[in-house]
């Protein structure tokens, strides 16, 4: 795992043409974090000055903002299934939820206890979600989630209510902004470099001069294959997967639409709910 860090603010930089202009002061450092690999480091790294911006576009950070719209209560993420049922414990009247291997929790898995949905945005419908408390747990989604709990603020972001939290952001630009990326197994996700790139472009005026590599590779991502998000799937390791799978393909879908919600989220005292 690496380190993160403020990034150095240059005084003046040289553009791609060769031509040296004076630096334009920015907010602050933009880095992005690709990899399940970062989140010990981050979990371990002070993050008072530091706002995190959390992705798992398939589909954890997906089905959260739906459950939201859906208006459930709030959403407590956990990193493990014991945790899960611990938290259901202490709020029995939750609802339990989440996936491994991308499957529904069953009975086998917890040693009795059906977990009451999985991990698709499909199955997180008003008649379901309104008015509950979710408990969930995902392979990588809410394990993100966790590293940033000590964050200044932490939003939970997808491709549904991208520009709501870019404005967000830029109404209130931090200091320092981390993109998070949850990936997949144990290696970076296409889906959430995609996600990570279009949030650093709607910044970029922003953040520019001091926006890491992983940062500038993940635009680069998005001004490729960003105009055509369904397609830019069928390359993603777990967008062929979903879209291979009957019961869950239309998932695939649902995650890549773009801006059909007008709210941010974040994570607050462990618990994601709408801003403000």
């Amino acid at each position: 795992s690496r380190g993160l860090g403020v990034v150095y603010k240059r005084q003046i930089w040289e553009s791609p043409r060769g031509i040296c202009r004076p630096y334009k002061p920015a907010t602050g450092s933009l880095q992005t974090t690709s990899t399940p690999a970062d989140f010990e480091a981050l979990a371990q790294t002070d993050l008072s000055g530091t706002t995190c911006v959390v992705l798992d576009i398939l589909r954890a950070t997906s089905s959260m903002i739906t459950a939201l719209a859906n208006v459930a209560e709030q959403i407590l993420p956990v990193a493990t299934i014991e945790e899960a049922l611990a938290a259901k414990a202490e709020h029995p009247e939750a609802l339990l939820c989440g996936e491994r291997d991308g499957l529904r929790i069953t009975a086998t898995q917890t040693g009795g206890t059906e977990f009451d949905l999985g991990n698709s945005p499909r199955e997180y419908t008003a008649q379901m979600v309104a008015g509950k408390t979710l408990i969930t747990t995902t392979t990588n989604g809410t394990r993100a989630l966790r590293a940033c709990v000590n964050a200044n603020q932490t939003l939970v972001a997808s491709f549904l209510n991208l520009t709501a939290t870019t404005d967000h952001l830029r109404a209130n630009p931090p200091a320092n902004l981390v993109i998070v990326c949850g990936g997949t197994h144990e290696e970076a996700a296409l889906e959430d470099s995609l996600a990570a790139g279009a949030i650093a472009d709607a910044l970029w005026d922003l953040y520019e001069p001091d926006a890491d590599d992983s940062t500038q590779l993940a635009r680069q991502l998005h001004m490729t294959m960003g105009n055509d998000l369904q397609a830019a799937m069928s390359h993603a390791r777990n967008g062929r997967r979903l879209l291979s799978l009957p019961d869950l393909a239309d998932d695939v879908a649902e995650c890549v639409a773009e801006d059909i919600y007008s709210f941010s989220a974040e994570l607050v005292e462990g618990k994601v709910s709408k801003l403000g």
